[in-house]
């Protein structure tokens, strides 16, 4: 999926997403829902930044895993106390257990079909441990997105200078976003391009793959940022 910009993903988002404020968010939440909670397994990890200012901020022990070898490669580097692995989200298994598991920035939507928004809400429910609670940024509902939507984002730093243009289509309830990237160094431009494809739910879905998973969820429509939140644990 991030094939041609796992390298540049922290430039490109760092310019505008606001890490901290997110952090400190659902480390608010979780101590709300579970004080005693110490460890947390991010689903869809990408490049370890939630899971560096977890453990930076709030003292959480934090393992990943993502799809993408190279973030993990990335967030491993950043994350040398954690265990990151390479793994589907509707179809993995590790060896233990933890108090949260996140599902963040919207990645629930790779799972593209509400079967396999159901099979990862599974997944996710078994790496819970008693008492465990669950944190899930959904994509955007139907009605939503604008298709044919032209955005661009510019950055530049550390002698990289990266221009980001994307389109929106959207297909029924799959979007596509094609990403076009022009990277700049001092060696020359290059042009590298990817398309993701994510689905889209209505809320009631959403909470009805919920307990399909045998999990009981509310719905936060003030979340982290303009996409709302899911607040889940096992029945």
């Amino acid at each position: 999926m991030f094939s041609e910009s796992a390298e540049l993903y922290d430039l490109i988002y760092g310019a505008f997403k606001d890490y901290p404020a997110e952090v400190d968010r659902v480390a608010g939440i979780v101590r709300d829902l579970h004080p005693d909670a110490r460890t947390i397994l991010d689903v869809a990890c990408g490049t370890g930044e939630h899971a560096s200012l977890l453990r930076e901020r709030h003292g959480f022990g934090v393992d990943g895993v993502d799809l993408d070898p190279a973030m993990v490669r990335i967030a491993a580097a950043k994350n040398p106390a954690g265990a990151f692995h390479v793994a589907d989200m509707t179809d993995f298994s590790l060896s233990r257990a933890y108090d949260v598991v996140t599902c963040l920035f919207s990645s629930i939507g790779y799972a593209r079909t509400l079967a396999g928004v159901q099979r990862a809400l599974a997944a996710f429910a078994r790496h819970l441990a008693p008492g465990g609670v669950m944190l899930v940024e959904p994509w955007f509902e139907p009605g939503v997105l604008q298709a044919g939507r032209i955005s661009l984002k510019s950055v530049e730093r550390d002698g990289i200078s990266v221009t980001r243009m994307t389109h929106l289509a959207v297909d029924g309830r799959i979007s596509r976003l094609r990403f076009d990237y022009l990277v700049g160094t001092a060696d020359g431009i290059r042009h590298a391009s990817e398309t993701h494809e994510l689905g889209i739910f209505t809320r009631e879905e959403m909470l009805a793959a919920f307990a399909a998973a045998d999990l009981a969820a509310t719905y936060d429509a003030s979340g982290l940022s303009d996409r709302g939140l899911y607040l889940a644990r096992p029945h």
